[in-house]
This record gives structure tokens, sequence and C-alpha cells, in this order.
């Protein structure tokens, strides 16, 4: 099945019946990935955020760029559920509901992937936006002495109750349109309450449920700043604020599949990298046992990834390991991805062509 899945632009490496951290089996399992630049030269692992595919990671690639593939082996995996790696959407067949996947099986099919797959014994660097953030923090807690550095930005390394209450937001109003309720925080959809079995979606609660996914997830995205300033219309070009919903928002939604969504929501409220032997939950043990050095970029305005929970995260680190330095924007998440404003761009790229020549904070 997964080898039907490559592409030029995609690869596929295969699990096998893959094991995940709850018991669970995921038959079949595989992850998709792309590469950039020669396997001789020192390896970076830049994985994917929520929703996003392969391509969607390639803002931060280029030949000027700090990730400029003619100095590194860039790779790229994707996230078990955005619709290229294993998905709901990848296997029809498989049972419902779809197994729960965590960070820690992410990273634990990369490591695979890389070491395995790649033949990497040891990356210079470990970096991603958002989700990709939690998946480094995973990387450094997992496996300690893989990398020399890590770049998590605009993310966590524990999903905080807060955020965890603002993605029950968009994950009640996508299971509404099909008439469905959340089980709560980390614990998908609820069974039906007559005792009947899963039901997929018609094609019109597919509609319905992206779009008011959509509206929901748009008041947290960009900053208070962002709207008052009207920096959609002035900046990004829409011609009113019905036009950003429907054209950016909307838009981004319809593309994805409600299936993959529930599952990546699941992975985003569950994400713990303490929840690993031989942390046992101890987070602040988690933080303190990092021995990768560790440029942690959170947004100023970030309403999910707020500056003073990535501020606690390094101040748990032990000194001199990790360094916290905010995005000084008003975009919000958006200012650490995924390249909409040039001066973002620009400001997170020269922090990592220093970090990354010398180890400069």
């Amino acid at each position: 099945m997964s080898s039907s899945l490559e592409t030029a632009d995609q690869r596929i490496y295969r699990l096998g019946d893959f094991r995940l951290a709850s018991g669970q089996v995921l038959p079949d399992a595989f992850i998709a990935y792309r590469t950039y630049g020669d396997a001789s030269l020192p390896a970076i692992i830049y994985p994917t955020w929520f929703s996003g595919r392969l391509a969607d990671n390639e803002w931060l690639i280029g030949d000027e760029r700090a990730l400029s593939p003619r100095r590194y082996f860039i790779i790229v995996p994707a996230l078990l559920g955005n619709g290229q790696s294993s998905s709901p959407s990848s296997s029809a067949g498989a049972a419902r509901p779809w197994p729960a996947t965590t960070v820690r099986d992410n990273v634990t099919a990369q490591h695979r992937l890389v070491t395995d797959g790649l033949g990497v014994a040891r990356a210079r660097c470990v970096l991603g936006w958002s989700m990709g953030a939690a998946q480094t923090y995973q990387w450094i807690t997992q496996f300690p002495l893989f990398s020399d550095l890590a770049v998590p930005f605009c993310g966590s390394a524990r999903t905080s109750l807060h955020n965890q209450v603002f993605l029950e937001g968009v994950k009640a109003a996508l299971l509404a349109a099909k008439g469905a309720a959340s089980a709560g925080s980390c614990a998908g959809e609820a069974a039906p309450p007559d005792g009947g079995q899963y039901r997929p979606w018609s094609r019109d609660e597919r509609a319905v449920g992206l779009k008011a996914f959509a509206r929901v997830y748009a008041g947290w995205g960009f900053s208070q700043a962002f709207y008052r300033e009207r920096l959609y219309e002035t900046v990004l070009g829409y011609k009113s604020l019905e036009d950003f919903m429907i054209n950016f928002w909307e838009s981004w939604a319809l593309s994805k599949d409600p299936e993959n969504l529930l599952a990546m929501l699941h992975t985003w409220q569950a994400a713990d990298c303490s929840d690993q032997e031989p942390y046992d939950k101890d987070f602040e043990k988690a933080m303190r046992s990092i021995k990768t050095k560790t440029l942690v970029l959170p947004g100023k305005t970030d309403l999910y990834f707020p500056p003073e929970d990535s501020e606690y995260e390094v101040a748990c680190m032990a000194p001199g390991t990790g360094k916290c330095i905010p995005f000084p924007s008003i975009w919000g998440h958006w200012a650490g991805g995924p390249g909409l404003n040039p001066m973002d761009l620009d400001w997170l790229d020269e922090k990592l062509k220093a970090f990354l020549e010398d180890g400069t904070w």
C-alpha cells in the first residue's frame, strides 16, 4: 500500500505493524518524508506542524537561508495523521475510531526513519514550528544525545491547560456538524449515546464542520493587534474581514480531512515530553534532563503558546542549556510560520543562521 503513495516530492518509510505508546498497534504504518541536500552533510530534522504537509515546510528552506540544502541534509518527516503519513484518510479499511497517536509515537517513528532508513547517527539540529516544536522537545528528551542543537519556535514542551481548552472549542465545533460531541481533552469523539457504531461524515457535514472549525480557529491564530490594525487587509490583501474568513480560514480548513484533523488534535492535546520514562510526568525533571543547547523562540503575542510558558521551560533547564527570545511581532502564532510576514521570516532566519553556525544565541 505505502509504495503507491511515493511521488517525486514524497518518499515513504514503512514501519510495519507499529506499536504505539498506548499499546495499540497501527497496522501497516508508514511515515512520509522529504529530504533536501546531500546525505553527507550535517543533518537537520524539521518535522511538519498541525495540518501541514511536507511542502508547507519549504518556506524556511532555501540556498540563501539558514536551512540551506547546500550546507545541510534537511529531513522533513510528516506528522502521523497529516494525510501523507499514516492517517485516517489513507487507511479507509482500518477500524474506527483511529488509534490515538502521540508526539512520542511520531518521534519514535522519525528516529527509525532517520537512523535505520537514512543512516544518520547524529543531527546538527532539530527544529520546528508549533506542533513541530512539540516534536523538537520530544526528540531532545527521548533521545537526549542525538542532536547538537534544538530550536522549538512558537510551540511548547507540554500542551497547557488553556491550550487544551482552545482545542476543545475547535474540536467541538467540528464534531457538532455531524451531531457528535467531544469525549473531553485527549479523549477524541464521544461514543454514540444510543450505543451505535461510528458513523462516517457525509459531504454536507464535512463542509459545515470544517467551516465552523475554521471560524473558531480564526480567533486564535492571529493576535488582537493583528486584527485591530487590519493586517489581513493592509498586508495580506483581503478586502474585508469576511473575505479573510472565507478565503483564508475556510479555504484552509476545507482542504483538510476532518478525521485527520481530529487525529492530530489528539496528538496536540496530549503532548507532554515528560510523559515517558524516566520522567514519569515530572515536567521539571524532563526539562532538567535536556543536554541539547536549545534556543526557544515563542511569539510575543501568540495566544496559545505564550512566552511565559517558554520562559518557564527554559528556567527549568540546566544553566546555560536554553535561552528564550520572543518574536517581536503582532502576528500571533503566525509570527513563527509559514512565512506570511517577511519581517518575521527574516528575524527567524537570522537567529537560525547564527545559532547553526556556532551556537550563538
